[in-house]
């Protein structure tokens, strides 16, 4: 009998518990289809904590190496570093090729604003503004191309002229 009736009271103290869709919750919104859960337990997992860095350096564990470490192991050799820069600048370069005969052919349609009209353009003068104006958009793209590769270029250059030593 006394064991029925501390069963009794735990029942009573724990908080009911109900499942409103997917979710789990002990505060059902009453907007929500929310059954109570009987029978059965319910195991609640506590979420973790985010850890904050300092920067005093005072958190480092004692096993964890040393950032002067680190950083050496993610250097990488001047020869190979030389090597990967030629071949960055080379894959630039043919990039930079194409993007320029591109822009050539798009320039040499472009005829100065006013491409050549195709045959069922003279009937449909809206489908040669739809092409001027998709030209237009391929030139300006094409230019931007032109001039990013540019750009690469000579901060490659840049980053490998300040690195070579003498």
């Amino acid at each position: 009998m006394l064991a029925l009736c501390a069963v009794q009271s735990v029942q009573a103290d724990s908080p009911r518990v109900f499942r409103c869709g997917n979710v789990y919750t002990n505060q059902p919104a009453p907007h929500q289809n929310c059954k109570p859960l009987t029978g059965g337990n319910v195991t609640v997992i506590e979420g973790t904590q985010v850890q904050t860095s300092t920067l005093s350096g005072s958190a480092v564990s004692p096993d964890a190496p040393s950032s002067a470490a680190v950083v050496s192991a993610n250097k990488v050799e001047p020869q190979a570093q030389r090597q990967r820069d030629v071949q960055a600048g080379l894959l630039l370069q043919t990039e930079l090729q194409k993007a320029q005969m591109r822009h050539a052919e798009l320039l040499r349609l472009w005829r100065n604003g006013e491409p050549e009209r195709q045959a069922d353009e003279h009937r449909q003068p809206q489908k040669y503004q739809e092409r001027v104006a998709q030209l237009r958009a391929a030139l300006q793209r094409s230019e931007a191309d032109v001039a990013g590769l540019q750009r690469e270029l000579a901060r490659l250059s840049a980053t490998s002229v300040g690195t070579t030593t003498p």
